[in-house]
């Protein structure tokens, strides 16, 4: 498991495309979004400014463009080209080939952080105490395993053709449910109770906690728990499914 697991991230990184998109795009938007907003004003209902908030926002989204889009996609080319027919031979189990995926596209999602953070800070002047940014860091990161699990069980659902508007419309539709695209305090109360048990939402909320000097929600941790457990615990077993196919 660790020979594939070093293995999937070497090929992360030879990846150019893939690295530029995933760590540029994020910071870009930053730029386009917040770059225009006055650097004083707050979101709504909150204490946040407008750069803090898109900071953690796009860092988050950008974690999820790596992960989600990342594993998806290529987990459903691989399947269609053989290789993890050739896998079934061995005696990897379900979960190594999970952790594997989970592992190579969590490498790139912390360069797309760290530079995400860089901006803000030089462009918009937003300003945090040294645990806040390492804490920021450490929670973003670790939260994008989620949606790192749930590229691998969408790769395994989707065919290689039907893989990437299934992909885009998650992506998508969880970002900007989730509060990533704007605030969740403009939406209307209804859309607001559906968002608070995405986990997106729970994602950046994780980061917004901390930008205001407190520890995360132990709901917010305990909905993405919940979601990665599901999304790993499909992916394992999808894995198992095609294998049985086999």
């Amino acid at each position: 498991m660790n020979t594939l697991i070093k293995l999937e991230i070497t090929r992360t990184l030879r990846n150019k495309k893939f690295m530029f998109f995933s760590v540029i795009y994020p910071s870009a938007l930053f730029l386009m979004i917040a770059g225009t907003q006055d650097s004083a004003a707050k979101v709504p209902h909150t204490q946040l400014t407008m750069p803090a908030f898109y900071m953690v926002a796009m860092a988050s989204f950008g974690a999820l463009t790596a992960v989600l889009m990342g594993n998806s996609e290529r987990i459903a080319k691989e399947r269609e080209k053989g290789w993890v027919r050739q896998l079934r031979l061995t005696s990897l189990p379900g979960r190594g080939y999970v952790l594997a995926k989970i592992a190579g596209a969590a490498v790139v999602t912390l360069p797309s952080i760290l530079i995400v953070f860089v901006v803000a800070a030089l462009a918009k002047g937003v300003r945090l105490e040294t645990w806040q940014w390492l804490a920021l860091t450490g929670s973003i990161w670790a939260g994008s395993l989620v949606f790192a699990a749930l590229g691998v069980a969408v790769g395994y659902v989707a065919s290689g053709d039907a893989v990437r508007p299934i992909t885009m419309m998650l992506y998508f539709g969880l970002s900007i449910l989730g509060g990533l695209w704007m605030p969740t305090t403009v939406y209307p109360q209804w859309l607001q109770n559906i968002a608070e048990w995405l986990p997106t939402h729970a994602y950046a909320a994780l980061g917004q906690a901390i930008e205001l000097g407190n520890s995360p929600h132990l709901k917010d941790i305990a909905i993405l728990g919940v979601y990665f457990v599901l999304f790993a615990g499909g992916a394992a077993w999808l894995y198992r499914k095609d294998t049985l196919k086999a």
